[in-house]
């Protein structure tokens, strides 16, 4: 027995993998037995197992699903040939083993057998090449063209089988027909759709089981005429009770994988099922599997969008499925519609601003501004005219009227940035603000009314600076009506991978950069690192690293320094050069201490560094403080 998966697209392509038999799993995270850093799977998306004899695939719960042979499943056995697509990767399946046969040629049988090599509609060059087509041909093609642009032109299971089955009656003289569809597991048929030329719709309708087991099993067409005189079906014991005459079954086939059996069958002796319906239906077929398909896949999606709606709730281009992201996005759909005053705190770089938008796009002022302004980022003699606005004259520059940030939110949402840094003065127009929903304009008497919701955040401790005098209580109490704290980076490192490859995404497509992943050493790195600057510190590492890589995937060499400093992880940590590097660096650092008595700034004149940078090297590298002596001074 020999199982091997080709990759044929994706970060990995052109890799071959022996499988043995044993749990097989594949995902974004390093553990498992193959690792593909792509953004659209999951940490462990799916695993193939060998089991009764075969390997069977199954989906881990992923966010984006699995593509067997085009069509999304949660888990099935595999055969040979068959083709998996997960994110950007697609793979191919092959399995051989002692005894197995090919399916037998009927060729010899009084039964029509038509395999799909040798079908003239399924083989473009068949049909160019007849000199010149028949009238039926052309009549053929015609039908097949008309059928096409009506299945087409349909997304739902139920009215595609309706075309179909029209269109059948109208090609030919069957009686009845049916569709039916195999389960994905176990290849019987476990759904049918079934129609009479005159009654229409029938909730029953007894087939060849003889028949339809032929087609499934070795994927051809096949026609019978003439049964109680045909050897090959007069033993099907249904044929016979209900005194049917003349059979057609076409495979319902896309990609090599055999999902139903359309079925036609007729009492009258003189409707004759010939060998040009049988390739008309072999063709219809074929279409049928790819309209079915297509069809399946849109309502899959449309449930798969409603599921994931009603999950979030929320539209945001938040990246992270990490446990306090899940935090986030819940509190995002619990506080958008409420229209009351929010208060975002956390680190710098956490994302803050994206959550002040998210917020204010999942809300009834969708349609109005949504306005950021950082309050620390303008001097406190314009700050004032900055937020309100100011009159003609009102000071030294001011040559016309200007509308304040407060005016242009009108209606919609202002987000205020490190509202922790505005003065007491300040403070106390802003809570007049949300008090009365009033203010003035630098310079000028007219009170201006405002419908505006605010947004505030900060990354410094606000109940903390009411204690110690700093910030007004009542204002604290008018921002903190509802707040979140933003995870730090190194709080969810799970989400790290994820945000890497959005990065380095983005900007080799800004770049012209052919980037095609991340190595694992480099991932491992980031991992390691505590990303003191939090998302926004990532985002110029990963931008850093592609403009300065050289193409192809990106390394640990291509990753800024402060990230390399870091002590290296486990599995670098020797025989590389980062790894070595990283030792040598700890053992010179190390011998300059011991040699200053733990002094860090001698130890840094030893060097030649400076010793804020000794210090920060020492935090990455995790030298012991008790090296470090009790004083950082000369004396």
């Amino acid at each position: 027995m020999s199982a091997k998966l080709e990759i044929i697209a994706g970060p990995r392509k052109g890799e071959l993998i022996q499988l043995e038999d044993q749990t097989f799993t594949i995902g974004r995270d390093p553990s498992n037995t193959l690792f593909i850093l792509d953004s659209a799977l999951s940490r462990h998306h799916c695993l193939i197992e060998w089991r009764n004899e075969s390997y069977e695939i199954r989906d881990l719960k992923s966010r984006n699903g699995m593509l067997l042979n085009g069509t999304p499943l949660r888990e099935k056995m595999l055969r040979d040939g068959d083709e998996i697509i997960i994110g950007e990767s697609k793979f191919v399946f092959h399995f051989s083993s002692v005894g197995v046969h090919s399916s037998p040629d009927y060729a010899s049988d009084p039964t029509i057998v038509l395999h799909k090599e040798s079908a003239m509609y399924l083989n473009a060059a068949t049909v160019l090449t007849s000199q010149p087509p028949t009238e039926r041909a052309m009549r053929d093609l015609n039908a097949l063209l008309q059928i096409g642009q009506a299945i087409n032109s349909v997304h739902h299971i139920e009215e595609l089988e309706q075309q179909i089955l029209e269109a059948i009656f109208e090609v030919s003289e069957a009686d009845r027909a049916a569709i039916l569809f195999t389960n994905s597991r176990t290849g019987e048929i476990d759904a049918a759709t079934n129609w009479d030329r005159y009654l229409g719709p029938l909730k029953s309708m007894q087939v060849s089981t003889t028949v339809v087991n032929r087609v499934i099993k070795d994927g051809v067409a096949l026609v019978g005429n003439d049964l109680a005189n045909d050897e090959a079906l007069a033993s099907s014991e249904s044929l016979a009770v209900q005194q049917i005459n003349n059979v057609l079954a076409v495979p319902i086939e896309f990609y090599g994988k055999m999902s139903g059996v359309i079925y036609l069958e007729s009492a009258n002796p003189q409707a004759k099922f010939d060998a040009p319906l049988l390739e008309l239906m072999a063709a219809i077929g074929s279409m049928a599997a790819v309209a079915f398909e297509n069809t399946r896949r849109i309502e899959w999606l449309e449930v798969e969008n409603k599921r994931l709606k009603d999950e979030s709730g929320i539209e945001h281009k938040m990246i992270g499925e990490s446990s306090q992201m899940q935090a986030v996005y819940k509190f995002i759909s619990k506080v958008a519609e409420q229209d009351t005053t929010v208060l975002v705190y956390g680190e710098s770089g956490t994302g803050k601003e994206l959550v002040a938008r998210a917020i204010h796009e999942n809300s009834t002022r969708k349609y109005k501004p949504c306005v950021a302004f950082n309050c620390a980022a303008i001097s406190e003699s314009l700050l004032e005219s900055e937020l309100f606005g100011h009159e003609k004259g009102a000071f030294t520059g001011a040559q016309s009227q200007k509308k304040g940030k407060f005016e242009f939110a009108d209606g919609g949402t202002i987000f205020l940035d490190e509202v922790g840094e505005l003065s007491t003065a300040m403070q106390a127009k802003l809570l007049r603000v949300l008090q009365e929903r009033e203010f003035e304009r630098v310079g000028g008497n007219k009170t201006i009314h405002t419908d505006v919701r605010v947004i505030a955040a900060t990354n410094r401790d606000l109940k903390d600076m009411v204690k110690q005098g700093k910030f007004r209580e009542d204002l604290y109490y008018r921002l903190n009506v509802v707040s979140i704290r933003m995870p730090a980076l190194r709080e969810r490192p799970d989400d790290i991978p994820l945000l890497a490859t959005h990065f380095a995404t983005k900007f080799a497509a800004r770049t012209g950069h052919q980037i095609e992943g991340i190595s694992p050493e480099a991932l491992r790195y980031l991992l390691q690192y505590a990303w003191p600057g939090n998302v926004r510190e990532l985002e110029n590492a990963l931008e850093r690293a592609v403009v300065l890589s050289s193409g192809g995937t990106l390394y640990p060499e291509d990753l800024p320094e402060n990230v390399l400093e870091t002590a290296p992880p486990a599995e670098v940590a020797n025989g590389s050069f980062h790894g070595e590097l990283q030792g040598t660096k700890k053992q010179m650092v190390v011998r300059a201490l011991d040699q200053s008595k733990g002094n860090v700034t001698e130890a840094a004149k030893i060097l030649g560094v400076h010793p804020n940078y000794l210090h920060r090297l020492m935090n990455n590298l995790g030298i012991e403080k008790k090296r470090r002596g009790t004083s950082s001074s000369g004396g």
